[in-house]
C-alpha cells in the first residue's frame, strides 16, 4: 500500500481536519479526561474492523481500559513494574512478532509514570517504539493526561510523533487542537476543532477562540514524579508522618537500589529514608545506582553505626548518574534496535563489539551536559573518579571485578577541558559493558540474558596535595577472611590487607611490576617473607595524580620520600641493604628505607581495619572485600575512606580436608603453603601443561602464540575440570616473567599452578593469583604458586608428559606440541588443607 494511502479514524469530522490518516502515523491524543480518548478509540477500532484490518492492545495501566469491545482485538497485556528495559523490550518482541500493516491501540502513556517515576523514562520508550512503529506501516493510538508531564516531555514527544492532538471538553463539547501532523496541510488545520456528530467545524472567530483557550491554557509546568517524589519525601520528614515516611522510603529503594537480591534487602535494612533522599538529590537521571554505589552506601552506613569505627571513618560526597542515564544516552544516539540485536544469540558477540565501539564515541544530550557541569563546578578542581555501578556488579556471586572500567579525572584545566574528559571517562565506562571480557564474563556466569544496565559513580578521591601531586598517604584492599595464610598460627578469620603508598590502585589492580604489603591482621608486623627478601617483595612504585600535567601517574617512590610526610608511619630502616653494603666495604649515600608500613602497623590501625571489616561481615553474614584508603590529619591521626565493600566469595571455610599419602610416587605436585581457594577434594579431568623449558626456549612473538593457544584449548574444554601448570606467572605482561595469557583464555579452569624452574635458572617472584585474584576467587578457581626451590616443594611434569598428548585433536594443525601438552590422568584429585597448610595433587 503506497505511503500516502489516506485511512480513516472512524470520524469523518476528525478525518477533515488533518485529511486523514497515513500508513505510518502515530498518533498521540492529549487529553485531560480518558473518556474522551476512548471515544477516539472506538471510532479508530471499528473503523479498523471494517477496513478488516488486525488491531492489537497493548494492555499495560491501571486505569479502565480503553476498548470495550474485544472482538476481534488481540490483547498483549504487560506489567512495566519490571522497569524501561524489560517492558521496551517486550513491547518490541510484540512489534516485531506481529509484523507489517498492524494497527495499535496503547494505554495512557502517563500511567507509566506511576511505575517509573521518570518523565525521561516515558519519552524514551516513545522514540524507541514510535519510530519502530512507523517502519512498519503501522497506525498507532496514544493518549498522554494534559499537565502531567515537563514541557521537554512534550517536546519530546512532538518531534518524534507524525500526529500530536490537544483533545478538549469543555461545557460538554469537544474540541480537538492540531499540534503537529506530518507532511499534510490544510488552511484551518491548525484552529481548534468543535466536534459533533460526524462533523468538525474550525473554531475561527477570535472570540470564541479566546474564550476557548482562557478555560483550557495552562503554562505552569509540571514538576517532574521524580521531584515531585523527593519532595514529598523531605515533607514527610518534617512532618514526622512515620506511614508515609515508610511508603515513600520503599518507593526510593525500589527505583535506587534495586528490586530484589540479598544485596538490596541489606541495603533497605541500613539505608534510612534521610539517607535514601541525599543519594536521590545527587543522582543525575534517574534509574538505580548499581551495585558499586549500594555497596559502598551500605558498608559506611554499617560502619557508621558503630562509634568506635564512626570516629576515624572519612565522609563522602559522591554523586550518582542512574542506570536511566546509559539506556537515555543508547537512544539519544539511536542504538536501541542494536541493544535489542544484542541480547539475541546470534548477535551477543557480533552485536555487542560494534557497540562496544559507539559508546565509547556518542554524544550526551544538552540537558544531561549542562547537569555533568553542575557536578563539576560543584566538586572545583578537586580530583574524581568516574567508576563502573553496574546493576549486577559487586553483588552476593557477581563481583565483576575487573570487567568494567573506572577512570581517574585529575580534573584540572579549562570548565570546557574537565567536561571533555569527564565525558570522556564516562563513555569509556559505558563502553566497557560490551567488551569482549565482560560479555564472556557475563555469559559464563548464565547472566547474558539479564538486564545489565550500567550507573556510574562518582566520587571525590580521597587524598590531599603534596606539592603538584595529589594522593591519600595510603589505599589497598582488604579481605575479611584472609586467603594469604602462610603459617600454621595465622587466623584466616582475622583478615588480611594489601596495603600501598599513594593511590590504591597498585594494591587492586595486582601489578607486575611491584608488591604491596601484605598484612595479616591478627600478626599485623609479620612478613610472609625473611628479611633478607623482605625488601625485594616491598614497594617501590606510587600511583599519583600529577595536578600540573592533569594526568594520572606512576612515580618511583624515591621521588615521593622529599615530600614532607611522616614517612616513619610507612618506610623503615633497610637493615638488610645497609649488611650488604658493610659486607663490600660501601657507605650509603643517603639512608636505605624499605616500605613496610611498620609505624602505621604499630598503632591501632591494624585493630581498626580488622573490627570494620568483622562487623561488615557479620552484617553481611559472608565475607567481604573492600578498598579503603588512609589518611593522616594534621595531627597525625589515620582516618579511613571507605570506598568500595562487596561480598567475597571463598569456598571450603571451615571443612576438614583429610590428605592422602604425599610419598606414594604418583603425586605430580606438593607444596606447604603458596596456594588460595580454601579446603578441597577436587578431581582434575585434564592436565594443560606448558612446559617450562620448552616455552623458555622460544622467542618473546612465539610466547603470544602459546597464550593465544591456550585459548583455544579452553575453549575446547569447557565443562571439564581442567588444571593449568605454567612457568612464572600467569596472566603476566612480560613474557620474561611467564605465559601472557588473558584470563577468558583460562577462565575454565578449576585450578592453576605457577611453578619456577631452578634448572633452568628461571625463578621469577610468583604472583600468588594476584593478576586474577577475584576472577579466581569468585570463579571458584583454585590456585598454587609452587617454588621449587623451598624444600617442601614437589613437581614431577614427567607424569604429565609422559601421557598421551591430546593437543592436536583439539587444535588441529598447532605447531605447539613440544610445549603445551593436554594429558588425562585417570583419578587425579587435588587436596589442600588451610589448617596444615599442605597442598597436593595425586
Amino acid at each position: 500500500m503506497p505511503p500516502h494511502h489516506r485511512i480513516s479514524t472512524g470520524h469523518q469530522g476528525v478525518d477533515a481536519i488533518v485529511d486523514g490518516l497515513r500508513i505510518g502515523d502515530n498518533v498521540v491524543w492529549q487529553t485531560s479526561d480518558l473518556a474522551d480518548y476512548r471515544e477516539m478509540v472506538g471510532n479508530f477500532v471499528a473503523q479498523a474492523r471494517m477496513d478488516g484490518r488486525r488491531i492489537v492492545y497493548i494492555r499495560f495501566a491501571a486505569h479502565e481500559p480503553v476498548v470495550d469491545d474485544m472482538t476481534g482485538i488481540e490483547l498483549y497485556h504487560l506489567d512495566p513494574a519490571p522497569g524501561f528495559e524489560s517492558f521496551a523490550s517486550t513491547v518490541h518482541q510484540i512489534i516485531t512478532r506481529e509484523g507489517i500493516g498492524v494497527y495499535y491501540v496503547f494505554d495512557s502513556l502517563t500511567d507509566l509514570l506511576d511505575r517509573w517515576y521518570s518523565d525521561l523514562m516515558v519519552l524514551n520508550f516513545f522514540k524507541v517504539t514510535c519510530p519502530y512503529l512507523y517502519d512498519l506501516d503501522t497506525v498507532a493510538y496514544f493518549c498522554l493526561l494534559r499537565g502531567k508531564h515537563t514541557f521537554s516531555t512534550i517536546a519530546g514527544i512532538r518531534e518524534t510523533t507524525q500526529l500530536l492532538f490537544d483533545l478538549y471538553n469543555v461545557e460538554g463539547q469537544t474540541y480537538i487542537h492540531t499540534l503537529k501532523a506530518a507532511d499534510r496541510y490544510a488552511p484551518t488545520m491548525y484552529f481548534p476543532h468543535r466536534v459533533a456528530a460526524d462533523r468538525a467545524e474550525p473554531v475561527t472567530a477570535s472570540e470564541e477562540t479566546s474564550r476557548l483557550f482562557g478555560q483550557v491554557a495552562g503554562q505552569r509546568e509540571p514538576l517532574d514524579r521524580w521531584r515531585t517524589l523527593i519532595s514529598d519525601g523531605s515533607r514527610a520528614l518534617h512532618d514526622g508522618d512515620v506511614a508515609e515516611q515508610q511508603r515513600i522510603a520503599d518507593t526510593l529503594a525500589r527505583l535506587l537500589l534495586g528490586r530484589s537480591g540479598r544485596m538490596v534487602a541489606l541495603a533497605r535494612q541500613q539505608l534510612s529514608l534521610q539517607d535514601l533522599l541525599a543519594i536521590a538529590d545527587r543522582e543525575i537521571g534517574t534509574g538505580f545506582i548499581g551495585g558499586k554505589s549500594v555497596g559502598m552506601l551500605t558498608a559506611g552506613a554499617i560502619a557508621a553505626s558503630v562509634p568506635s569505627l564512626a570516629r576515624r571513618l572519612e565522609a563522602h560526597d559522591s554523586f550518582y548518574l542512574g542506570s536511566d542515564l546509559f539506556l537515555t544516552y543508547i537512544v539519544a544516539n539511536g542504538w536501541w534496535r542494536e541493544w535489542m540485536a544484542q541480547k539475541t544469540e546470534e548477535g551477543y558477540y557480533e552485536v555487542g563489539a560494534r557497540l562496544h565501539d559507539r559508546l565509547a564515541h556518542g554524544q550526551f544530550p544538552q540537558a544531561i551536559r549542562e547537569r555533568f557541569l553542575r557536578l563539576l563546578e560543584y566538586y572545583g578542581q578537586s580530583p574524581i573518579i568516574v567508576r563502573s555501578s553496574s546493576l549486577l556488579e559487586d553483588n552476593f556471586g557477581n563481583a565483576f571485578a575487573g570487567k568494567y572500567e573506572s577512570t581517574f579525572c585529575a580534573n584540572q584545566g579549562t570548565p570546557e577541558d574537565r567536561l571533555r574528559a569527564f565525558e570522556n571517562a564516562v563513555r569509556s565506562v559505558y563502553a566497557s559493558s560490551m567488551s569482549e571480557e565482560a560479555l564472556t564474563y557475563r555469559e559464563r556466569r548464565n547472566l547474558s540474558t539479564s538486564d545489565e544496565q550500567m550507573a556510574v559513580l562518582v566520587q571525590r578521591v580521597s587524598g590531599d596535595h603534596h606539592g603538584e601531586l595529589f594522593f591519600p598517604h595510603a589505599g589497598g584492599v582488604g579481605n575479611s577472611h584472609n586467603l594469604y595464610v602462610w603459617g600454621e598460627d595465622i587466623d584466616p578469620a582475622a583478615g588480611a590487607l594489601r596495603l600501598v603508598i599513594g593511590l590504591g590502585t597498585r594494591a587492586v589492580d595486582h601489578l607486575t611490576d611491584d608488591y604491596a604489603r601484605v598484612v595479616t591482621l591478627d600478626h599485623p608486623l609479620r612478613s610472609p617473607f625473611s628479611l633478607e627478601d623482605a625488601a625485594r617483595y616491598a614497594q617501590r612504585k606510587v600511583d599519583v595524580l600529577n595536578l600540573r600535567r592533569n594526568a594520572l601517574l606512576t612515580v618511583p617512590l624515591t621521588d615521593v620520600q622529599s615530600l614532607p610526610m611522616d614517612w616513619s608511619l610507612f618506610l623503615s630502616l633497610d637493615r638488610e641493604q645497609l649488611r650488604r653494603l658493610r659486607e663490600l666495604g660501601r657507605s650509603a649515600p643517603i639512608t636505605p628505607l624499605t616500605c613496610d608500613f611498620a609505624g602505621l602497623l604499630h598503632s591501632e590501625f591494624a585493630a581498626y581495619m580488622r573490627e570494620l571489616m568483622s562487623m561488615l561481615a557479620a552484617a553481611y553474614e559472608y565475607p567481604v572485600d573492600i578498598e579503603f584508603t588512609v589518611n593522616l590529619s594534621r595531627e597525625g591521626e589515620f582516618r579511613v575512606g571507605l570506598v568500595q565493600c562487596r561480598p567475597l566469595q571463598t569456598r571450603g571455610l571451615g571443612d576438614a580436608i583429610e590428605m592422602p599419602d604425599e610419598d606414594s610416587g604418583r603425586a605430580i605436585l606438593r607444596a606447604a603453603g603458596g596456594f588460595m581457594g580454601g579446603n578441597v577434594r577436587l578431581p582434575i579431568d585434564v592436565v594443560v601443561l606448558v612446559r617450562p623449558q620448552a616455552y623458555l626456549a622460544l622467542g618473546q612473538q612465539e610466547r603470544y602464540s602459546v597464550a593465544r593457544e591456550l585459548g583455544e584449548v579452553n575453549r575446547a574444554l569447557a565443562g571439564q575440570r581442567i588444571m593449568y601448570i605454567g612457568p612464572g606467572r600467569w596472566g603476566t605482561s612480560t613474557t620474561e616473567l611467564g605465559v601472557p595469557v588473558h584470563f577468558a583464555e583460562i577462565n575454565n579452569a578449576a585450578a592453576l599452578v605457577e611453578v619456577t624452574d631452578p634448572a633452568a635458572d628461571f625463578s621469577p617472584d610468583l604472583s600468588f593469583g594476584s593478576h586474577f585474584f577475584l576472577d579466581l576467587v569468585e570463579s571458584n578457581i583454585f590456585f598454587i604458586a609452587l617454588d621449587q626451590a623451598k624444600p617442601d616443594a614437589l613437581f614431577a611434569p614427567a607424569l604429565v608428559t609422559e601421557a598421551p598428548n591430546l593437543l592436536a585433536s583439539l587444535v588441529p594443525g598447532t605447531s605447539l606440541e613440544h610445549v603445551i601438552t593436554v594429558a588425562r590422568l585417570p583419578g587425579l584429585t587435588l587436596y589442600s588443607d588451610v589448617v596444615s597448610q599442605r597442598v597436593a595433587c595425586l
